[in-house]
């Protein structure tokens, strides 16, 4: 019987440092019902830690509000307000996991989502992309998850914009996380 831990290629288990310049977290969100708007973070953090069992890991993930980008500078202003992130007053948005399951060929992970001083629980669908080496024998790996959050359960109205945007909004991750020396 193969255990968790074999069926990922090349699998390890230590502590990791999410490398914000191989890595994105990004966000879709629908407008005025008919198109999609897409935007991401540009300064964020996060530790994962990678335990022999993998279902025993963990992962944590601080985001710059600030940081926001929807290649609209107008638009990004307004995403920094009160009606909004109210970056301000809320300047980091947190996730820690609480647990991690298997799902079929996948993972999920269970955790604390906080936007706006608000915390929710939230499932993110998570992938195990791999482990290898890097530039100069660093050791990497790579991880891809995606959750589905209601903007509204955060405190993100929108204010009078908000009536053009849905409700829902698609996160994503795409991690390329390394081992600090």
């Amino acid at each position: 019987m193969t255990t968790q831990a074999e069926q990922i290629p090349g699998y390890l288990a230590d502590t990791w440092s999410i490398d914000q310049a191989h890595s994105d977290i990004s966000f879709v969100v629908r407008h005025l019902g008919v198109s999609k708007v897409r935007g991401r973070f540009d300064s964020f953090e996060g530790r994962i830690v990678t335990a022999e069992n993998p279902l025993d890991s963990s992962v944590s993930v601080t985001i710059h509000s600030a940081s926001v980008n929807t290649n609209n500078t107008m638009r990004d202003e307004a995403v920094r307000t009160e009606d909004f992130l109210d970056v301000a007053k809320y300047p980091e948005l947190t996730f820690v996991s609480t647990g991690i399951r298997a799902d079929g060929d996948g993972y999920l992970i269970d955790g604390d989502l906080t936007v706006r001083g608000v915390t929710r629980s939230v499932t993110l669908d998570f992938e195990a992309n791999g482990f290898g080496e890097g530039f100069q024998g660093m050791k990497v790996a790579g991880f891809s998850a995606t959750t589905e959050i209601s903007r509204k359960e955060f405190g993100v109205t929108g204010g009078q914009a908000g009536a053009m945007l849905g409700d829902k909004i698609t996160i994503a991750l795409e991690v390329e996380a390394v081992k600090p020396n």
